[in-house]
């Protein structure tokens, strides 16, 4: 009798974590996956967004993008203020192609595909991370500046 009751137990134990445990989207950092819709949104609301953005596609379609690692959630509202969604965003890297050299206490990564090419990531030293991000912010600034309309 134990037994059984053990194994009700453990059944109704997983069948309550299962819903809990579909409820999470996983994200690779600097990658985009798309979410479909039940409804229509109104409100698109993202709990922490140093962690991950959402873009709306339209109405029933969006773009979530993994800014940096750590975990958020994604709340999405309809018309009638009724939630559509309620999902946590898991943001995490992907170790498929990927080298992490440490020397000491510093990391340094690398994509590796088919040649390894240095890659800056969130948790490097700043110094690395500002090192090699420089560049590309230089470069952001000039294009904004040259996209911006004249007499402003």
């Amino acid at each position: 009798m134990r037994r059984i009751l053990s194994l009700v137990i453990a059944v109704a134990t997983l069948a309550v974590a299962l819903p809990a445990i579909a409820q999470s989207l996983p994200i690779r950092i600097d990658q985009a996956a798309r979410v479909g819709l039940s409804g229509t949104a109104r409100d698109v609301i993202i709990g922490n967004p140093a962690v991950a953005d959402v873009t709306v596609i339209d109405g029933r379609n969006l773009i979530i993008t993994g800014k940096g690692y750590g975990i958020t959630n994604l709340l999405v509202l309809d018309g009638r203020g009724r939630t559509i969604l309620d999902r946590q965003i898991v943001v995490s890297s992907s170790d498929d192609g990927r080298v992490t050299m440490y020397r000491g206490p510093d990391l340094f990564n690398y994509s590796c595909a088919p040649r390894c090419e240095r890659t800056p990531m969130p948790g490097e030293s700043d110094t690395a991370y500002q090192e090699s991000s420089a560049p590309y912010a230089a470069a952001a600034a000039r294009s904004a500046a040259a996209a911006k309309p004249q007499g402003e």
